[in-house]
């Protein structure tokens, strides 16, 4: 018998009788020491998010296992359905934004034919009245009064059908849309990337989807927005938070302090005094600007149609279609030529009561101070204004807001 041991492995063989030669081969080997791998916590998370983990094989039965939490395993996948509707709520305001832009665009392609079109017509029919007063008798005449006639009497039909569905404003309210669609969803990435999502985070997310839509109604009729109000207001689209302490994924403390909410209620007050006020202002009168216009286009071109069926009778006919048809041209270009855009509160982070249910304090101030085109240490010093001008009784002389 022959034996060879290599590297603690020892070999046997053994030879028979001649009649016939057996080998018998022997592997013995020691017993190796148990390794336990341990998981990360972060990697037993994946797993189970993954869904993953109930199909892992340990290695050897009698190994050490992982053993996980269940109030773990429920919050992560409590967490994890509420990422993934978070992402659906995210895909549909992406949708929505752009749907909103598209019809914008559509809708001021509109506002630009149609405006171009009337004056077109309108000056047309201008043209010919004027023609038609210089000279010529008989067939001409009759041709070219009926032919200034009818397109005067066309462009007073579109004029009052374009002054009611006011397609300009429709234009406005699409690019607003457009912007407060983009506005929810980096709010809504930003919730997924600093907080763990609970169920009301998804709760004010559709909220807010379906307050926009309200807001901003696609349809033409029955639910278009009314475009000559009975006052200019400020627009408020959202509904009412749900009170509720998320649970951010970062380390730190909700930074807010009564010297930061004292500071933010004077910046929010001159706001209110000041910009708001001469917003207001300004918002009004451009109203019933855009009343008298919506009236006077329609009046003037009804008015020119009128004065060319008597051109060829008398001399004041044709000088009051020319005029008319002229004014009626400048008049319908101011109206849609520009738009009042919307006023917006910024009050909805202190009407909470509860310093830690806030938005953080230090991102609020921040936020606030980049949306009124200042740096925080010209906001702390306009609160600063404020509330000295407050305690002496005079006004502040300066607005909030720097961009405009």
């Amino acid at each position: 018998m022959a034996s060879l041991q290599t590297s603690g492995l020892l070999f046997s063989s053994s030879s028979s009788t001649t009649s016939s030669k057996r080998i018998n081969a022997a592997i013995s080997a020691p017993k190796l020491p148990k390794i336990r791998f341990p998981l990360p916590r972060n990697s037993i998370k994946e797993m189970i998010l993954r869904g993953s983990f109930s199909n892992t094989v340990p290695l050897e039965k009698n190994a050490a296992t992982t053993t996980i939490d269940e109030p773990f395993i429920n919050s992560t996948a409590a967490s994890a359905k509420e990422i993934s509707q978070l992402y659906a709520i995210l895909e549909t305001v992406a949708d929505r934004a752009e749907m909103q832009k598209n019809i914008g665009e559509q809708r001021d392609n509109w506002n630009k034919l149609l405006l171009n079109s009337i004056n077109m017509i309108t000056l047309t029919a201008t043209t010919m009245a004027g023609v038609a007063a210089t000279g010529g008798a008989g067939a001409p005449l009759l041709a070219l009064r009926l032919s200034s006639t009818l397109l005067f009497t066309a462009a007073t039909g579109m004029l009052f059908i374009m002054n009611k569905i006011q397609p300009s404003q429709l234009a406005e309210e699409q690019r607003n849309a457009t912007k407060l669609f983009r506005q929810l969803q980096s709010q809504i990435q930003t919730t997924l990337a600093l907080y763990d999502p609970a169920e009301l985070d998804v709760k004010d997310a559709m909220d807010n989807v379906l307050a926009l839509d309200k807001a901003y109604p696609l349809p033409l009729l029955g639910k278009m927005i009314e475009k000559f109000p009975a006052k200019f207001e400020p627009a408020v689209w959202w509904p009412k938070s749900h009170d509720f302490q998320r649970k951010s994924k970062r380390p730190g403390k909700n930074v807010w302090s009564e010297e930061l909410e004292a500071e933010m209620r004077e910046v929010i007050e001159v706001i209110k005094g000041k910009d708001t006020e001469d917003y207001m202002r300004l918002g009004n009168l451009a109203l019933k600007i855009n009343k008298i216009l919506a009236v006077s286009g329609p009046l003037l071109t009804g008015i020119a149609a009128a004065g060319s069926a008597f051109v060829g009778n008398g001399s004041w006919a044709a000088i009051v279609a020319v005029a008319a048809g002229a004014l009626a041209t400048t008049v319908n270009t101011f109206e849609h030529a520009g738009q009042v855009g919307m006023v917006e509160s910024v009050e909805s982070s202190l009407e909470e009561a509860d310093f830690d249910r806030r938005e953080d304090g230090e991102m609020f101030e921040m936020k606030m101070a980049l949306q009124l085109g200042r740096s925080l240490s010209e906001l702390r010093e306009l609160a600063q204004n404020s509330s000295s001008s407050r305690i002496y009784g005079i006004e502040v002389d300066e607005f909030a807001s720097k961009l405009f």
